[in-house]
Parts: structure tokens; sequence; C-alpha cells
């Protein structure tokens, strides 16, 4: 296998829309087999891709997923995605990001046929979903695994699994040699990496010892020459870059608004307490 010859502008696998692209190529099965046994941790033969559509052709892709959804011989589902944007929460809390995966991966579990089925016969769902954030500053490892427990940790059922990779936390793993970085870290490592020069030599290391990355690696390089995708890509980037930045700017003109209208109600003889109490009902109302 040829060493990886980095070019300038390489699309990123850690973009939701070049992940898909990727792992959904007609050549791409083995590599897809690979992430898919490193993420159910036990050797996959065989994956069959559902609902493979990238149907919308509107800039903002509102109508677009960009999961991953197989099956794999045993017929147990798992859904593989990229999640590149942080989700907005409230209080620096988790809800919407855990509950709208828990929705995903419960609402999978349930879509299989049921009718004529044991419940005992019913297969197990996986939701994995590699993140270029940190989800979870408080834990250590960039992989953590989820299912459902009782409350002193014992397994309850494994039907359902969640699996979140936080790309961000993939610095540690860099100092490792790479006859010691397992199959996952190998991926994720390539996932993050790979359009960074700066890493080349690393990249091609792993290459030289896994070849299902080597095989993404050329894939990758003909995606990233289809003119297409790379206009998509960057039409994608902007409207986020645009979106950020609106937002930002409504944030900041929402404190300036704050800021004067305390003051002014403040000039108008309120005090501090009776303010708080003014905005503390408005949001309840709200």
């Amino acid at each position: 296998m040829a060493d990886l010859q980095i070019e300038p502008e390489i699309l990123p696998p850690s973009d939701d829309r070049i992940f898909k692209v990727l792992l959904t190529h007609p050549n791409a099965k083995r590599i897809l087999i690979d992430i898919v046994s490193a993420v159910i941790e036990r050797k996959v033969v065989d994956v069959q891709i559902r609902g493979n559509e990238l149907p919308s052709m509107d800039i903002d892709e509102k109508a677009e997923r960009f999961d991953v959804n197989c099956t794999i011989e045993t017929g147990d589902q798992v859904d593989v995605e990229m999640h590149c944007h942080r989700t907005v929460e409230l209080n620096n809390e988790l809800s919407n990001f855990i509950n709208k995966y828990t929705y995903y991966l419960t609402d999978l579990h349930s879509s299989q046929k049921s009718r004529g089925v044991k419940y005992f016969e019913l297969v197990k769902t996986y939701q994995a979903t590699f993140c270029t954030y940190t989800v979870f500053p408080s834990l250590n490892n960039f992989i953590n695994r989820f299912s459902l427990r009782t409350a002193d940790g014992t397994l309850l059922t494994d039907q359902l699994n969640m699996v979140i990779i936080e790309l961000s936390k993939m610095n540690n793993i860099l100092m490792k040699p790479v006859e010691d970085l397992s199959s996952f870290e190998m991926w994720s490592l390539f996932i993050k990496f790979v359009p960074d020069p700066m890493h080349k030599k690393l990249i091609n290391d792993i290459i030289k010892v896994k070849e299902e990355i080597g095989m993404a690696k050329e894939l990758l390089q003909e995606i990233s020459k289809d003119e297409h995708e790379r206009a998509r890509y960057r039409s994608r980037r902007m409207a986020e870059t645009d979106r950020i930045s609106d937002l930002l700017t409504s944030e900041e003109k929402g404190r300036i608004e704050g800021r004067t209208e305390v003051i002014t109600l403040l000039k108008q003889g309120f005090t501090l307490e009776e303010i708080e109490k003014i905005y503390a009902e408005r949001n309840s109302i709200v």
C-alpha cells in the first residue's frame, strides 16, 4: 500500500457528510465492517447498509441525515454517525445531547419487526456517535459506552447500547507507539488527523499496519477530487460559519439590550432585588 500523499485540501472525514459518503461508498464495505467491529467490540463478518440515501440538494441540507444505519450478520442494528456541531444546552447540562441520542437509539430498537417474534429474540441495537468536541469533560477516556444498568452498576440488559467517541481527547493517544494502538484508536486518529500534514508520518505508519485504513485513505482521496463534494463541503462550512456568527451577534445584542434595560430600571428607582424578580417572572412566563 502506497504512503499517503497528503493533499492541501483533502476533505476531512470528521465532517458529518464526508464521513457518511466515505462509509457508504460502494467500495467501502470492508472499511465499514472493520469500524463496526470496533464499535461493538466483536468480529463482524458482514454488514448491510439501510437507508443510505442523501436526498437533499438544498444548500442548507435540512432534510439530510448523515448517519450510517446498518445491520450485521446476526441481525443486530448499528447506527454510526459523526457529530461535528456542538448541541446547544441550558446551564451546561447534557440533556439535549443525551436525550437526542437516547431517542435515536430507542427509536431504532423499536423499529425492528415484533409481530410473531418473541421478545427474547429481539436483536441488539447500537448507537455510535463520533464527536469532534468534548462531551464529558470529567471523563478521561475518549470512548465511553453506556447501557441499562441497576443502581449498583449491574448490567440489566445489553439490548440497548450507546457509544460516544470524543475525538477532542485524542491528543494523549498520539504518544502511544503505533504497534500498541487498538483498532478503535487507529480509526479515531485517522478520522481526526488525516487532513493534517503535521501528522502525515503517523497516518502512514498506521496504514502500514492496518490495511483497511489504507483503503479508506484511497477512497477519501478519490472523494476529495470530486468537485461536487468539494463545493458542497465549502457551502456547508460557510453556512455554519454564518449561523454561528448570527448566533453570537444575537447573544451580544441581547446582553447589550439587557444591560441598557437594567440601567434604565435602576434610574427609575428599582432595586437590584426588584429587577431580579422582574427577570425571574419574565423567564417563568416564557
